[in-house]
């Protein structure tokens, strides 16, 4: 009653499938798009982790495939944080909300002035 379920198990069981090489995608990620790439490779672990990309695409989430995808991101995607996060929303509109906890949020920029 209280044990975890297997599918439960199984998505954070790093054995089961190959990970993300968080090196590997941390240096694509600031060689194409700059920025914060390391928080993007922490959700995309994640994400990876989680298996609901391989459940939904049928394939493992790897360091070239999210490269591509968000290299698809429409222009005004200025750096990996906003074109992750326009991935993670077209797979959200895909397959599911279960990928909206893979959003990167941005705190507000509290040295902006606000009267500008």
């Amino acid at each position: 009653m209280g044990g975890v379920r297997k599918a439960d198990a199984r998505m954070w069981d790093a054995t089961v499938r190959p990970r993300v090489q968080p090196d590997r995608l941390e240096a694509a990620l600031e060689r194409e798009f700059g920025g914060e790439s390391r928080v993007v490779v922490r959700q995309a672990v994640d994400l990876g982790d989680s298996g609901y990309y391989r459940e939904d695409v049928g394939s493992e989430l790897t360091v070239d495939g999210i490269v591509g995808n968000l290299a698809d991101a429409p222009a005004e995607c200025t750096d990996a944080v906003e074109r992750w996060n326009w991935w993670v929303g077209s797979l959200a509109l895909a397959y599911g909300n279960r990928y909206a906890q893979f959003t990167i949020r941005r705190p507000p920029d509290l040295g902006k002035d606000p009267y500008r």
